[in-house]
Parts: C-alpha cells; structure tokens; sequence
C-alpha cells in the first residue's frame, strides 16, 4: 500500500507541474496589463513601473515562470535584498527558516498563491478558503442525492427490466444526461423559486451564509441549498441510474447468482450479499468522477442561484480578469481531482479483492 501511495504520488507531482506550466502560459499570452489591472482607472506610468517590479511583471516570461514555481513550492529560494521579488518580506508568507547561503535564505512554507488583482491585496488562498467550503457542501450534498436515488432507482430498474416502470425510468435518466445543467438551473429557480414559492418557500437566489434583515448577524439557509443541489445531482443522478442497472443485469448472469436462486435466496438477499457489491465498481467511477468534475463544474449552477461558491468566484475572476484567483482555483480544481482519484483506486481494492494496488 504504501509503495503505491508513494507511486502515486510521484505522478501526481508530474502531472501538477504540468497543469502548473499549462496555466501559467495559458495566462501569460493573454492580452492586458496585470499591473494596470491592480491599479485600476487612477494608474500612471511611475505607479505602473511600481507594481510591475514589486511583482515581477517587468521580467521576461522565462523568469516569472520560475518565481511562480518558487511561490508554489514548500521548499523555495529568496533573496535578501528588498528590491528582488523573491525578498522574504513579511507578511507575504507562512514559512520557517531552513538555512542561509550567501544572498540566499532557503525556507519551507505553505504554497503560496499571490493575491488577486481586484480585492486590494487579498490574498488568492483566502478568497479560496472563504469560497470553496461552499461549493464542497454543494458538491457533497449533489453526489449524495445522485447516489442515494440513483443506486435505488438503478435496482428498481434492473429488476422491473423492460416493464413499464424500468422504461420511466430510463426516460428520465436519458433526460437528466442531456438537458444542460444551467437550463435546468434556470428552469428550477423559475418553478420552485418564483411560481410556487408560495408552497415551497424557496427563493431563487441564496447562499449557504446570509445577513439577517439588519445587517448585523450571519445565518445558515440550509433551505438554500436545496435547489442548487437537486439540479447538480440530476445529471450524475442518471448516468449512476443507466451504470447500476447495466451492470447489475450483468451480474444477474454469473453463475454464482444462479447458484444462490437455486439454494433459495430471496432475490433481497441476493442483491444485498452477492450483487450489489459486485457491481458498484463502475458505479465508484462514476461517482469519483462527477463528484471532482462537480468542484469544477457547478459554475454555472452557482452562478445562476447566487451561491457563493468557487465557481461563482472564478466567473466573477473571468469578468475581471482577475489572473491569480483563475490560476488559483484550476490548481486547488486539479489537486483535488487527483487527491479523488487516488482515493477512489483505494475503494476498488475493498470492493473487488481481484483487483490488486499493487
């Protein structure tokens, strides 16, 4: 176990370096001042000049590069001179001295972020730490719906194959795969926000945290949070429904399913100790992908019922332009989908003892 853990991680630092290179050339080639954008309207040119040396942009793009793999890295490099982007100044950094040599001090810190060109200084990893335990609530609570009802539904079907029940149910998951999830998110804000708001209560637009009238307390709206999660869990919601039925028919047709009819298992106990153990693997799959591409994906969802999520902050960061917080949360995004993944590897091994880590 360990030594896969370690082989994972190994290409899991392979892969980040080059999400890492991706975006910040990505970025890089985008028209527009970074440094004008941090100043606004009220710029001029000594302001420019400024900015632009306090944070590196007046370099080719070859030494950027590599400033903002030393802002990434635990272990990183910085001079002792204050005019240098890499001086350790305070304040920038959570970070403990490792040792000096000459004009160079060597520390181990936390990754570092920068701060983002809109919110006057604000770092990149607050605006994330503030955001992204919103979208993580969204995501959980989606994915939970989606198993939950989609296992269910996905039995159901699999036992009524063919019959007017299992045919309901395939429409509606053939449905919930291809409507678009912000139309489905305008379409439920609509119906259950505004039109029958009356008899449910809900409200179009809210977020998990809200002022009370006076401005004055922070509450919890857990009725917020319904529509939202409906909406991001219809489409997983199908594809578990479509997963769990293909793959428990296919189940049905081992022999060691025959073997326990003939021994007069109820079909209950049948699925309950042999089948649906059996066929969750493609299941786990589905669940560990749509559950990260969730952390990415529920932009628009976010967006439409004003949750304040990670990706109604990378919207707003896309509108601004705001570079730090867009390369920011694509780098948290894909070290999640890799922390997941390597996760969900783990749950095969407990699921199916054929299959083997190592």
């Amino acid at each position: 176990m360990l030594n896969y853990i370690l082989n994972k991680a190994f290409y899991a630092l392979l892969t980040l370096f080059g999400v890492v290179t991706v975006i910040f050339l990505l970025f890089s080639v985008l028209p527009g001042d970074p440094a004008q954008m941090m100043l606004g309207q009220n710029e001029d040119s000594e302001q420019v000049a400024i900015v632009k040396a306090k944070y590196g942009f007046d370099k080719p793009i070859s030494i950027q590069y590599l400033y903002y793999l030393n802002d990434l890295s635990p272990v990183s490099f910085h001079s002792s001179k204050p005019e240098d982007y890499t001086f350790l100044s305070e304040g920038k950094y959570t970070e403990s001295k490792l040792f000096t040599l000459g004009n160079t001090t060597t520390v181990i810190k936390f990754p570092y972020l920068r701060e983002s060109f809109t919110k006057q200084g604000k770092k990149v990893s607050q605006v994330i730490g503030e955001t992204l335990p919103n979208t993580f609530v969204l995501a959980v609570s989606a994915i939970c719906i989606a198993i939950i009802l989609g296992i269910i539904f996905g039995i159901i079907s699999a036992l009524y194959k063919d019959q007017w029940i299992d045919k309901t149910i395939q429409i509606f998951s053939t449905l919930g795969m291809s409507v678009p999830s912000f139309f489905s998110a305008i379409l439920f804000a609509w119906l259950f926000g505004f039109v029958l708001h009356k008899y449910t209560n809900l409200e179009m637009t809210g977020s998990l945290y809200e002022l009370d009238d006076f401005g004055e307390k922070v509450n919890i709206k857990w009725k917020n949070l319904i529509l939202p999660a409906i909406v991001l869990g219809i489409r997983p919601l199908a594809v578990i429904i479509q997963l769990m039925r293909n793959s428990l028919l296919e189940v049905f047709n081992q022999d060691y399913i025959r073997t326990a009819r003939a021994k007069g298992l109820t079909e209950f106990q049948i699925i309950k100790k042999h089948a649906i153990k059996n066929a969750l693997n493609p299941v786990v799959t589905a669940i560990s992908g749509w559950f990260a591409s969730m952390l990415a994906g529920a932009v628009f969802v976010e967006y439409i019922f004003g949750w304040n999520g990670l990706g109604k902050e990378i919207v707003n960061a896309l509108n601004t332009l705001d570079l730090p917080v867009i390369m920011g949360s694509v780098l948290i995004i894909a070290i999640l989908f890799i922390i997941i993944n390597i996760f969900v590897d783990v749950i095969y091994g407990w699921l199916d003892p054929k299959v083997k880590l190592e």
